[in-house]
């Protein structure tokens, strides 16, 4: 059955590729290039979407019936993980990761963490390649990021958040400047500006030209303000308490007071996190309503059999879990995104463990569509576990937020280190027996040669990355990050402030 796949990939990938090896001439070996399209590349990403709130994967209480398709009709990756950031607005760096496949360490410091200028991104090196590339909804990077990697684009919002109903958005500026008082608002809900500009590009597009669309929404992302319509299919009494919910978290993070921390109050009550969770519920079936329109535009414009749909999350997000509200952490909440693939050549119906990274969809989506890549990538290409779900191309992955946090995780044990005012804990989880991450074995005298394997591994990690840290001294040998708490006291700002990151 393994072999059965991947001549199936292999011989579609080829197919669409355009490469035959027949020639005019039998007696000329050198295989021809056929004119045969390149596959188009439709990238959807969601805001703040974690890993467990899709309904075909296992919550029965969120209502995805568009997203519960791709998972039936592709290939699901049920451990695709982020990095982190050193920003509270994480949902920046990850981005960036995917469009440079940078490792955080790597990205442009100066905007904490953002696409540099010297990048050369992934719909720029689909852009050289012959490939129209399409950008429309959030971008939370640069201007100039955004002008070198679209060839055109709609409804296009350069900031990280705003209230869904007036988001300011700029037209595709051919000069690239894209200057805010540009910038302008509608009435329109975010997910439907967004899906809306991807809708009239499918409808219109007549180019012989490949596309590569990337519609990047700003939804489940707070203000958590669903239309009434999904609103009312989430009752707060209907809502399941995570297992892992607490009122607080049970130590100081580094992070504990921070915009998103700051939505509900403290401690969290039982109530309160049910009424977040059925607010978060109904965001995700309006973006997934939205996801199921494009889908249908997609059809409608006979485009569908050579496209490549992509669905990814930035990040996760906590709704409760662990005492946490945001993302700024390490557990599986937040750092775990939903990811999969649909299209020509990919698997139906299957789903894969296999741990991987958002920045390995840059590597991915070149070798799918047969062209090299700029430089050397921190992110590994993907189609080994396309070709065979059981295959991994890595065994352990790292993650970190600001200075305050390290951790590593293999298929069964994950790490955490914080060092938090001079203060260092250590948490360690069987992740297997333990998903929800409750039992922290880290101070079990059973365990100490495990914690002692997971640290080598987190700081070979560390330096693999990029990243300065040396576990073994006080301070871990670095200046410390700011905490946003400390950034707003100095600023003489409200705590309670809710805007903006």
């Amino acid at each position: 059955m393994k072999n059965y796949f991947k001549f199936i990939l292999v011989f579609i990938l080829l197919g669409v590729l355009g490469y035959s090896c027949d020639s005019k001439n039998k007696n000329n070996k050198t295989a021809e290039k056929i004119d045969v399209k390149k596959p188009n590349i439709l990238f959807l990403l969601t805001d703040d979407h974690s890993f467990n709130t899709i309904n075909a994967l296992g919550n029965k209480e969120v209502f995805t019936p568009n997203i519960d398709r791709l998972v039936n009709e592709g290939t699901a990756f049920t451990h695709a993980h982020i990095m982190g950031g050193n920003t509270g607005a994480i949902c920046m760096p990850s981005r960036a990761m995917i469009m440079t496949s940078n490792f955080i360490n790597r990205l442009d410091y100066s905007a904490a963490g953002a696409i540099g200028k010297d990048e050369v991104t992934l719909p720029q090196t689909l852009k050289s390649a012959g490939y129209e590339t399409f950008g429309t909804g959030k971008w939370h990077n640069k201007p100039p990021a955004f002008a070198k990697s679209f060839t055109d684009g709609a409804n296009i919002f350069m900031g990280g958040m705003s209230n869904h109903l007036k988001v300011p958005i700029h037209d595709f500026d051919e000069t690239g400047k894209y200057k805010k008082n540009k910038a302008y608002t509608t009435n329109t809900f975010s997910s439907v500006l967004f899906s809306d500009a991807a809708i009239n590009k499918l409808k219109t597009y007549k180019k012989e030209d490949p596309f590569f669309m990337y519609v990047a929404f700003s939804s489940p992302h707070d203000p958590r303000m669903a239309p009434e319509e999904y609103a009312n299919r989430f009752n707060t009494e209907d809502i399941s308490l995570p297992k892992n919910f607490m009122p607080e978290h049970p130590f100081d993070n580094g992070e504990l007071i921070i915009r998103d921390e700051n939505l509900l109050p403290f401690p969290r009550t039982k109530d309160a996190i049910k009424g977040e969770i059925a607010s978060y519920y109904a965001m995700i079936s309006e973006v997934d309503a939205n996801i199921g329109r494009i889908l249908v535009a997609l059809e409608e414009s006979g485009k569908a059999d050579n496209t490549i749909v992509i669905l990814a999350g930035d990040n996760g997000l906590a709704v409760g879990q662990h005492g946490l509200i945001g993302k700024q952490n390490l557990y599986d909440h937040s750092v775990r995104v939903p990811l999969i693939f649909k299209g020509p050549g990919i698997q139906k119906g299957v789903r894969t463990s296999s741990l991987v990274y958002l920045n390995d969809l840059y590597p991915t989506i070149t070798e799918l569509v047969g062209i090299e890549n700029p430089k050397k990538l921190d992110g590994t290409s993907l189609i080994p576990i396309l070709n065979d779900t059981k295959k991994t191309v890595r065994e352990s992955v790292f993650y970190l937020y600001k200075n305050f946090q390290r951790g590593v995780r293999t298929k069964d044990w994950k790490l955490i280190q914080y060092l938090v005012k001079g203060k260092k804990t250590t948490q360690l989880f069987n992740i297997t027996k333990d998903p929800k991450e409750l039992s922290n074995l880290a101070y079990d005298a059973k365990y100490q040669k495990k914690v002692a394997e997971m640290n080598a591994l987190l700081q070979q990690w560390i330096g693999k990355s990029g990243d300065k840290v040396k576990l073994d001294q006080p301070d871990w040998g670095v200046p410390v990050i700011k905490s946003w708490e400390t950034t707003r006291r100095e600023q003489g700002k409200s705590l309670d402030f809710k805007g903006n990151h």
